[in-house]
């Protein structure tokens, strides 16, 4: 028996929606800097860690609810959420190593051979931080140094993240605890990518 509560359900998507939020406002402003090619796969990496997070949310309220334990939307949350982390990761990278006018890499992710929750969790932190990385070039470039310390919070808090998920999750504890670090890493993220949207990240050449 997990013990999820609808409370902590409902709580649970509070990051997926700062994360959706954030993603948004870096594909608009990112669009007009990004090869096609790169920004097909950071935008596709971001909604599929957006659609992991509501799909284990909806499974913890489905759950706590007493409808169903439907574990598919349970145990696919780690392969798509890390698979979308390293391909937004790539999108970013893409971004600053390749020029418009030439032909990019073509960038695969191989078949997943293994299966464990330590794979997933190396390959969302690998993407993790190559988005991170990324963010704060940008900051770096757009001089607004001290949004680096908020990109810089988000990847500690994900990596908290990964740690915990090896803990058991079906303790209410553990769940409470974790939402918070994402809530606070989620938020951390929204806050930086706003803040420079603000200050003109869609305008101008930064590369």
């Amino acid at each position: 028996m997990k013990d999820f509560s609808i409370a902590m359900a409902l709580v649970d998507y509070i990051p997926v929606v700062l994360f959706g939020i954030a993603a948004v406002i870096l594909q608009r402003d990112l669009y007009n800097k990004m090869r096609k090619d790169a920004f097909a796969l950071f935008a596709a990496g971001t909604i599929n860690v957006f659609f992991a997070g509501v799909l284990k949310a909806t499974y913890k309220l489905l759950y706590a609810a007493g409808i169903c334990d439907f574990e598919p939307l349970n145990s696919m949350f780690f392969p798509v959420q890390s698979i979308g982390f390293l391909l937004a990761g790539f999108g970013m990278i893409a971004m600053f190593c390749f020029k418009e006018q030439k032909r990019n890499v073509t960038l695969a992710v191989a078949p997943v051979l293994f299966k464990g929750t330590f794979l997933f969790v190396g390959l969302m932190v690998a993407g993790l931080g190559c988005m991170s990385v990324g963010l704060c070039i940008l900051a770096a470039k757009m001089k607004k140094k001290s949004v680096i310390a908020l990109f810089v919070l988000a990847f500690v808090c994900s990596l908290c993240m990964g740690y915990l998920s090896s803990q058991d999750f079906a303790k209410a504890s553990m769940n409470w605890i974790a939402e918070g670090v994402n809530v606070v890493g989620q938020g951390s993220l929204l806050a930086g990518v706003w803040m420079l949207h603000k200050a003109g990240l869609a305008e101008g050449d930064l590369l």
